[in-house]
């Protein structure tokens, strides 16, 4: 394991990994701040439930992910990329300035727009930084690159919810988000500065603007392309199963476990972690091959572990009857309750499994894709992603309101579900990985230092 954090050493490595690890620090910082303001303030101001509130806000982030990705792989195929970060970060420091002008004045309007202007700066990065890492890494380090980059990842996302919550703790918390956004912005933009310039892969490129007809065939391409149809399928998957679960995470801290802010920053905390270790693990594991042998344990862990946590659930809240449920209670709280231990440890490991799961199928996605089009596959992929995630919060809408389901009944199903797709998905890309035509030396760069 030692020897994939030595890529920290390389520019062509920890330029994009702290440009990256920046932005998704950033978005969830103020992805966060909003979604504690929504749960904790606004929905009782604006007379909203939550969980409409809530999946809202996941479906504004998302949208742009459906919208725009093909254009952005197009983009990130024609140009450079380290000009092409460059811009990017401009404009996200100018999406933050929107997002403290929302929370300064409690405009929520004006947070749900900066909400979808990030979510499209998110997808027009996508393609640039996963189409970036096949083409300056060596062979070898592909899985390395790719386990690091989903830790930095997890805790990029667990350290901005975290400080999210400190800030909104604080005297005048929102003056205090407003400010944290935009000195990230700025450290993001400083940080892209040295990422190294990496050739165009396709500068002839002739840009098609018009966002339906380019989705299509991107689609279209993808889908002449079996393995890396599956392998996406399988990506998406997995981002319909975590936002499942993630976007009911304070609903489900202040409902079920009647905790206050800290305690959904501890569990997202378990999740993250358990995520980031499944992931570093990954290239000791597959003795730093792309290989999809680890799916399988991926796939159990998802479904075992979901399923475990409806049934500690359903027990933890019989011991509730002794609790005074007037007043939400700390983490030191809850760990004094009888049988919170096993929801907890339901929770990261969910999180180990994820990691176990989604990084084989990111490196095999990057190394199966033909060079030419590798920005263009990885919109794809975005394009997939968006339409689970807003299939996720349209789902979890349904079964929580139209349905009456409780949260632990939506776990119980999706971790059902989750043994449904998983046998599908492993069966489908056994087949087409043996039809497959495999060009790793063609497909990735031999980088310079």
């Amino acid at each position: 394991m030692a020897n994939q954090f030595q890529l920290f050493k390389r520019r062509r490595f920890s330029a994009m990994f702290f440009t990256q690890f920046l932005g998704a620090f950033n978005d969830n910082i103020f992805k966060q701040a909003l979604i504690l303001v929504l749960t904790y303030t606004a929905a009782s101001q604006l007379g909203v439930e939550v969980s409409i509130l809530n999946n809202l806000a996941a479906m504004l982030f998302i949208l742009p992910y459906f919208l725009f990705s093909a254009l952005a792989g197009q983009i990130a195929d024609k140009f450079e990329k380290s000009k092409l970060t460059h811009l990017v970060k401009l404009l996200e420091l100018g999406i933050m300035v929107i997002a403290a002008v929302g929370f300064v004045f409690e405009w929520y309007a004006l947070l749900f727009v900066a909400l979808f202007l990030m979510g499209t700066q998110s997808t027009f990065f996508g393609p640039i930084k996963y189409a970036y890492l096949p083409q300056a890494m060596k062979e070898d380090e592909l899985v390395g690159a790719n386990a690091l980059f989903q830790m930095g990842t997890s805790l990029a996302i667990l350290l901005g919810m975290i400080i999210a919550g400190v800030l909104t703790q604080l005297l005048q918390p929102l003056y205090w988000v407003s400010a944290v956004v935009l000195i990230v912005a700025v450290l993001g933009y400083v940080a892209a500065r040295s990422i190294p310039s990496m050739p165009a892969m396709q500068p002839n490129l002739t840009i098609n603007w018009n966002i339906i007809t380019t989705s299509l065939a991107t689609v279209r391409y993808l889908y002449s392309l079996p393995f890396l149809f599956f392998v996406i399928l399988g990506n998406s998957w997995f981002w319909f199963y975590g936002a499942t679960f993630l976007t009911q995470t304070p609903e489900f801290s202040k409902v079920i476990l009647h905790g206050d802010e800290s305690v959904v920053i501890f569990l997202l905390t378990l999740f993250s972690v358990g995520v980031s270790i499944g992931s570093l693990l990954c290239k000791s594991l597959t003795k730093n091959q792309v290989s999809l042998r680890l799916l399988p344990f991926g796939i159990a862990g998802l479904s075992v572990f979901a399923i475990d946590l409806y049934f500690s659930l359903s027990g933890l809240n019989i011991n509730f009857n002794s609790v005074d449920t007037n007043s939400l209670l700390g983490i030191s709280d809850l760990f004094n309750i009888t049988g919170s231990w096993r929801v907890f440890a339901d929770l990261f490991f969910l999180g180990f499994s994820g990691g176990l799961y989604i990084v084989p199928l990111y490196a095999s996605m990057q190394a199966y894709a033909p060079k030419s089009h590798r920005a263009r596959i990885v919109g794809a992929n975005n394009i997939f992603n968006a339409i689970f995630m807003v299939s996720s919060a349209i789902f979890a809408i349904v079964l929580l309101n139209s349905l009456s389901m409780t949260l632990p009944q939506l776990f119980l199903v999706t971790g059902l579900i989750n043994i449904v797709f998983g046998l599908f998905l492993y069966m489908k890309l056994n087949k087409y990985l043996k039809n497959a035509v495999v060009q790793t030396h063609d497909n990735v760069a031999s980088p310079q230092d």
